[in-house]
């Protein structure tokens, strides 16, 4: 008889009364976990706190590693490795006080067999919240079950009710009452545009070009094919390493052509000397070289909307992709030539880009663009951050930030009300400019597409974005990101925390409309495009259907 070497079978501690497991997913990026690790530091003190009053102990599933200075999980075989102390069955904590790649921590969660929790700072300096809702869409996506909390300190009595109710239950009840599913639309000439906009779409296709997949560990921005593929998008799957290579072809008088654009409408940079800290035309330049360089890759490629990772791969080579991503989603913007200077490309149109490779923004800005251009509308589309907010004279005032830029066109000056800072060298080191600015006041429409139960979804909802004092702004920009541009929104029947309980995305999409009628008109042309492509509409707060 043949003998094998078989491994030992895999163990785990025992689980005690009382007591829930902590981990903490953090970044990928050294710098940026030493600069969120006080804050997640104070965070889970208080946490701990909170549950000891109801007589829990909360344990570390790993220490402070002391070569690293932090207590975060780092990468996907960390997080492999840290729950091999973490019993099966535990109560677990997953607290949150940064921006978090979740694919370090999906290993362990998809099979994790207690009850998992959830928890974010709700602030604005360091973007707990945002990586909750990145973390919680990745598991809505695989079918995990789990339960979710917020709080500004962590003592107030709705998150001590929370947590409550999870040890006791191993569940939170939250208020999803803004959530509906679509009616059966009456006949209007939205209804007809929507679904003649799909019908194409099934028939002709589109292609979606992707510089790399899966940004930031954001698993829940990955859309299989097998769900693309049925609803008319295909795609190209493009590495970032070409963008590079493409960029050194771009000579230095077509890049500093798109700089003095720029310039003479009116956009202004915050420039400086110093590479390491602040914005330099080299930087502008490499930027204005990326610009030209995804477009004429798109056109090789005949992409109908491009999306650039950026923040691993390239950030160690170039200046930051922001500057040209939110040019690409204007339809106002520096002419590019094909390479024979025979033609100007996608002349006088946006070319839908995507953030962070994020491919439900990818389906969403493809199909708002098709939609606002047929209905004569600016088609300008950005995702952003679901970053923030305050109340503010009796409403409560989300801040929605993007990582760098949105289309000019959603400033009210454009271009003129733009300008260019140098991005954060602790995410950015090297560089580049961002599109700062404060978003126009107007009714806006926005989205998220998202997997659940191996399906498509879409959220559709109004807002609208608001002007604050300049004051306001500046405080709310401040104790946030200011290099970012900021737009203030208030949703339409959407409460704080039913918004933060049911998105499935850290970003959302957003479009403006001239009017509340026309917005309305739009959402309507959105919800029967999706229906007709077979995507599950749901409708979030206060809608009108035409």
């Amino acid at each position: 008889m043949d003998s094998y070497t078989l491994p030992a079978p895999a163990s785990r501690p025992a689980s005690s009364p009382n007591t829930a497991y902590l981990i903490a997913s953090g970044d990928l990026r050294p710098t940026a976990n030493l600069a969120g690790w006080p804050t997640q530091v104070r965070m889970e003190a208080d946490l701990t706190a909170a549950f000891a009053e109801l007589g829990w102990a909360v344990l570390r599933a790993n220490p402070v590693d002391p070569a690293t200075g932090h207590g975060f999980i780092s990468s996907q075989r960390m997080g492999l490795e840290v729950f091999k102390n973490i019993p099966v069955d535990a109560p677990l904590i997953v607290a949150e006080a940064v921006w978090q790649y979740s694919h370090h921590v999906l290993a362990g969660l998809r099979t994790h067999q207690g009850p998992i929790l959830t928890v974010a700072n709700f602030a604005g300096d360091w973007p707990g919240l945002v990586g909750l809702l990145g973390l919680n869409a990745g598991m809505a996506k695989m079918g995990v079950e789990y339960s979710t909390i917020w709080s500004v300190d962590f003592t107030d009595d709705w998150f001590k009710a929370g947590i409550k109710s999870w040890v006791q239950n191993g569940t939170i009840a939250h208020d999803l009452s803004h959530v509906r599913d679509l009616p059966a639309l009456l006949e209007s000439p939205e209804r007809a545009l929507g679904r003649a906009l799909a019908r194409q779409l099934l028939a002709d296709k589109a292609i979606i070009g992707v510089f790399d997949e899966g940004c930031m560990g954001m698993y829940n921005a990955i859309i299989d094919d097998e769900l693309l593929n049925p609803i008319g998008i295909y795609k190209e799957r493009l590495s970032q390493s070409a963008l590079w290579a493409e960029m050194q072809t771009v000579p230095d008088q077509e890049a500093d052509a798109v700089g003095a654009w720029l310039v003479a409408k009116g956009m202004t940079f915050r420039l400086g000397t110093d590479e390491a800290t602040e914005l330099t035309p080299a930087q502008l330049r490499w930027q204005y070289k990326m610009y030209i360089a995804a477009l004429r890759i798109s056109d090789d490629f005949g992409l109908d909307a491009v999306g650039i990772q950026y923040q691993q791969g390239l950030k160690d080579l170039s200046p930051a992709s922001d500057l040209a991503e939110g040019i690409l989603n204007n339809v106002d913007r520096p002419p590019v030539t094909s390479r024979d200077g025979a033609r100007v490309l996608w002349d006088g149109q946006a070319l839908p880009h995507f953030n962070e490779a994020d491919e439900g923004v990818a389906v969403d800005a493809l199909v708002t663009n098709r939609i606002w251009t047929a209905m004569g509308l600016d088609p300008a589309t950005t995702l952003h951050d679901v970053r923030w907010g305050e109340e503010y004279d009796g409403q409560f005032v989300w801040v929605f930030e993007i990582s760098g830029s949105v289309p000019p066109s959603h400033f009210a000056g454009g271009y003129a009300g733009a300008v260019g800072w140098r991005q954060d060298p602790v995410y950015f080191p090297l560089g580049g400019s961002t599109i700062k600015g404060v978003c126009k006041p107007g009714e806006i429409v926005w989205s998220r597409v998202f997997v659940q139960g191996g399906a498509l979804h879409v959220d559709l909802g109004r807002a609208s974005a608001i002007s604050l004092p300049d004051e306001e702004t500046e405080r709310r920009s401040l104790a946030t990101t200011p290099a970012w541009p900021i737009m203030h929104a208030v949703f339409h029947g959407v409460s704080r925390d039913q918004f933060m309980a049911r998105h499935k995305a850290n970003h959302l999409n957003v479009a403006y409309a001239p009017d509340a009628a026309t917005a309305d008109k739009a959402l309507t042309a959105k919800a029967a495009l999706f229906t007709e492509l077979g995507v599950t509409v749901h409708l979030c707060g206060d809608t009108h259907l035409t």
